[in-house]
């Protein structure tokens, strides 16, 4: 499903998000100007070669812009003014935003707390993409019909409430401490049944 088919799904449902937020790998020319001609506020990160303009003529790769902490109005090509915030990680990457709202009033004085408020949002939501992936495979099945991969979605996300319950209930720390629990006895279980083997050969 595209962009366009589930923000269209959404609105359809009489649902209008204040703001939309995805990764970089949504924020193309063309879902970007979907957004904005459905007035669409939006965060979205940015690939760092894509080309700004503080002026609206001299166009420049955004990682060559002097971003402040504040953040900075320029004009992304080929749509229109955005405010883009940089933020860097503690492996010393850094990762670009913009952020756009149809009401231009409130454009102008978007705040660094607000960016920080969405992106909270955005980074809870890539987390739990993340984990339902690699704890709860939801990516990875063998069924083809349209019951049974229903059935595995169901799973995993029936799997990964119960792993939120479990944190949330403070039973675990993260969603991750079952999964590697479970590996770590495993592997315990592996090591002991081949090393009791061998002591069986030697002796």
């Amino acid at each position: 499903m595209t962009i366009e088919e589930m923000i269209i799904e959404v609105l359809d449902w009489g649902l209008k998000p204040k703001t939309v937020t995805t990764d970089s790998w949504y924020s193309s020319q063309e879902n970007l100007k979907l957004l904005k001609n459905k007035e669409l506020g939006f965060l979205t990160g940015i690939a760092k070669n894509r080309s700004c303009s503080v002026d609206g003529k001299n166009f420049t790769q955004v990682q060559n812009l002097e971003i402040p902490e504040s953040g900075l109005i320029v004009y992304l090509k080929n749509f229109g003014q955005v405010k883009v915030f940089l933020r860097r990680f503690k492996n010393e990457t850094s990762r670009y935003y913009i952020m756009y709202t149809p009401e231009k009033d409130a454009f102008f004085s978007i705040t660094r707390a607000e960016f920080r408020e969405i992106h909270s949002i955005h980074w809870g939501i890539e987390c739990y993409h993340r984990a339902i992936k690699q704890v709860c495979g939801i990516s990875r099945f063998m069924v083809r019909t349209t019951d049974a991969i229903r059935t595995h979605f169901f799973s995993a996300i029936r799997a990964f409430t119960q792993l939120e319950l479990m944190r949330s209930e403070e039973l675990i720390e993260n969603w991750y401490e079952v999964q590697r629990k479970l590996s770590l006895q495993v592997a315990r279980d592996f090591i002991l049944e081949h090393l009791t083997q061998k002591l069986e050969l030697a002796a």
